[in-house]
């Protein structure tokens, strides 16, 4: 079996990536007053430019979309400038960038919301035990969710006429895909799961109404830039933000059958092992494979080690590392070399300056042992 996949060349839309590694989408909080992308931002994105691909942090469609403080858009102009002063730095260092396109639904707190309004979601159901996070003496404080209101038929079509004004901006920016964030908890997913969906109309129920809204997105994504330029992030079998879907990986398998009709460019997995749960069977992982003839990329506490055994494996194309990222800019020269990784400090993961966040050593940077 070859040993170095990882660091081999891989075609997803009509990008041609010099590796397999891709820079897992990363909330860190570090956006500008209204949301907006700023230099060191900018700073820190370039530095992992020799990714195969970078997936933003997630970025909110709207204000209605936003759950959490310091989190950046991508709905106005000023937002729209933010971001293209990043992608034409990271393609300026060589690199290649998606962007993760957002709404958290019932993930917020009125705070948030325009005229303090409720949330949103599918269904009027609180979501237990989550959390947002409001900005208060420049510290990110840990705040509760509100229960939403469920979303009506016109309320749906406008959110969806928003993902498509977000992937325009996206073209705009300058970013060579957008990624339909349908995992974790958030809008999409919400509609997903049988707990969170309590619907009886075309959005609920059975398996192909709950997946209508995700799919719908998905449409409107393509007809405004194109099926080569649209990702989707999906995570079957999670428990974050208070998913409990008795159905998910039946859902999952459905949605990939869909995917694979549209010929998207790729489907990015996160897997429940970053959260403590239960890996998937393999028969689930080759009933995925099947079903979906395109680029598949798992994203789920991945060594160099695991990553290349499940792209040996057929069950992956692409490995999306996370945390490891956040402490190492240089991941794919680390792999290159066998370089010991830097550790992430969890402290500074969320907010804050350039402590934790572009300060890591680089491999030529770190002094030689006396």
């Amino acid at each position: 079996m070859p040993s170095n996949q990882l660091l081999s060349p891989f075609q997803v839309g009509d990008l041609a990536l010099p590796n397999r590694v891709i820079m897992a989408p990363l909330t860190r909080s570090r956006a500008s007053a209204g949301d907006v992308p700023n230099q060191l931002m900018a700073q820190y994105y370039t530095q992992r430019a020799s990714a195969g691909l970078i997936i933003s942090e997630a970025s909110q469609i709207s204000p209605q979309g936003q759950g959490y403080a310091c989190t950046p858009g991508i709905y106005s102009q000023s937002q729209i400038a933010g971001w293209q002063q990043i992608t034409q730095a990271v393609h300026q260092a060589g690199g290649r960038m998606a962007i993760q396109l957002w709404h958290v639904g019932r993930i917020s707190n009125r705070l948030f919301q325009p005229n303090n309004e409720a949330p949103v979601a599918p269904s009027a159901i609180k979501a237990e035990g989550a959390r947002s996070y409001k900005l208060q003496e420049g510290k990110l404080t840990r705040i509760s969710t509100d229960t939403p209101k469920a979303l009506t038929v016109s309320e749906i079509q406008a959110i969806i006429a928003d993902y498509r004004q977000a992937a325009l901006n996206a073209m705009e920016a300058g970013f060579d895909l957008v990624e339909l964030h349908a995992a974790n908890g958030y809008l999409p997913d919400q509609f997903l799961s049988t707990n969170s969906n309590h619907r009886t109309d075309q959005y609920g129920s059975s398996i192909t109404n709950r997946a209508r809204f995700t799919l719908e997105i998905i449409d409107t994504l393509i007809d405004a830039i194109g099926a080569n330029k649209v990702g989707v992030r999906l995570s079957p079998k999670g428990a974050f933000n208070d998913i409990d879907d008795t159905e998910s990986e039946t859902m999952a398998i459905y949605l990939a059958e869909q995917f694979n009709k549209r010929q998207i460019a790729y489907i990015h997995i996160n897997e429940p092992t970053w959260d403590n749960g239960q890996p998937y069977e393999i028969e689930f992982r080759q009933q995925l494979r099947q079903v979906f003839q395109g680029p598949i990329i798992v994203c789920g506490a991945y060594t160099q080690a695991s990553a290349e055994q499940v792209i040996n494996s057929g069950h992956a194309d692409l490995v999306a590392f996370g945390r490891p990222y956040i402490a190492n800019a240089d991941l794919v020269e680390r792999f290159q070399n066998n370089a010991e990784l830097n550790l992430p400090q969890q402290e500074s993961f969320y907010g804050g300056d350039e402590k934790g966040y572009t300060d890591y050593p680089l491999l030529e940077h770190e002094a030689e042992p006396v």
